[in-house]
């Protein structure tokens, strides 16, 4: 970036900023600056598989990214975890629960896929206990420090520290086997290119991260819609009992499979209608949603958002480029 001294990114100098406000203001008001403290509040779904709640919101300064839902197993091995969570802070805060849920040091930490709020906590765990797949991988490394910009803009000093980290174990496709817990890694694809959902073979709970929302609008900005909808139906044929979603709440059964099917047939079909009809995007953003979205947190958001995303996919798969004779 033109004008900063070496070394310095845009992310670092936002953190600096950030301390050096808040230094001026402890001084001015001789406050003592209390650090930002994230509320991890473990719900007990069956014997030794907790879960914590991202709130169904947009990332934000308010909920310091917090928006995703983080798992804690107990194993003989030691504890299990999955997704750590959108900032170092997070994701200090998730282990020393994890230990203190389980009474022992941690054994895997699995990383479901590259977005920030599921991913940005790593920094927090040993990089050989970090397991994702290749393909998880290779998104952190291109989109991690893009994603670091950004998440510094909107959550502001709940970053402060934050760097992406790569999981050090790049899983295959056999179970691993932690005594009394088989976790068997699911390689799929479709929110975006690579998603790993987890299946407890002893348990029977199936974590599928952003591959399933539940009473949240799912997001799309690296979606493939149809393979999505092909990983959906692979994920509906797995017999299994609790599903933890990436976002929402936990529940047994298929609902947030089938919802998420629904979503995104419905705005699929309906941008397409649009473009189709010869909208631009703004009149396509202000089409109405069907009622029964009204009950689907950020229905509206992040409708206006896939528009964004599947618009410009039209508009380069169906208009002829001008630049080619």
């Amino acid at each position: 970036m033109q004008g900063l001294p070496p070394g310095m990114t845009r992310r670092r100098l936002l953190a600096a900023l950030a301390g050096t406000a808040a230094a001026q203001y402890v001084s001015a008001f001789g406050l003592e600056a209390s650090p930002l403290s994230y509320t991890l509040k473990p719900q007990q779904l069956a014997k030794g598989v907790w879960y914590v709640a991202g709130a169904q919101e947009a990332i934000s300064r308010d909920n310091g990214g917090a928006i995703a839902n983080t798992v804690v197993l107990d194993s003989k091995a030691g504890a299990i975890v999955v997704d750590t969570g959108p900032s170092l802070r997070y994701g200090q805060q998730l282990a020393t629960l994890a230990r203190d849920l389980t009474n022992k040091d941690i054994a895997r930490v699995y990383v479901t896929h590259f977005h920030p709020d599921h991913m940005f906590g790593n920094q927090a765990f040993r990089p050989d206990t970090l397991a994702s797949s290749t393909g998880v991988i290779d998104g952190i490394k291109s989109m991690g420090s893009a994603f670091a910009d950004a998440m510094y803009y909107a959550a502001g000093d709940w970053m402060r520290g934050t760097e992406p980290v790569m999981p050090g174990t790049i899983l295959g496709t056999e179970p691993e086997d932690f005594g009394d817990r088989i976790i068997r890694p699911l390689h799929m694809t479709g929110h975006t290119a690579a998603d790993l959902a987890l299946f407890d073979e002893v348990s029977g709970v199936l974590i599928a991260g952003d591959l399933v929302f539940l009473d949240r609008a799912p997001t799309t900005p690296h979606a493939d819609i149809a393979r999505w909808r092909n990983t959906l139906a692979a994920l509906g044929g797995i017999s299994h009992g609790l599903l933890i979603p990436g976002h929402g709440p936990a529940e047994p059964g298929a609902r947030g499979i089938a919802q998420t099917r629904q979503w995104l047939e419905t705005i699929e079909t309906q941008i397409i209608e649009a473009f189709d009809k010869g909208l631009d995007v703004a009149e396509t953003t202000a089409l109405a949603l069907p009622a029964w979205t009204e009950k689907i947190a950020l229905a509206r958001y992040e409708y206006e958002r896939s528009v964004m995303h599947l618009y410009a996919k039209l508009e380069a798969s169906r208009w002829p480029r001008v630049d080619v004779r």
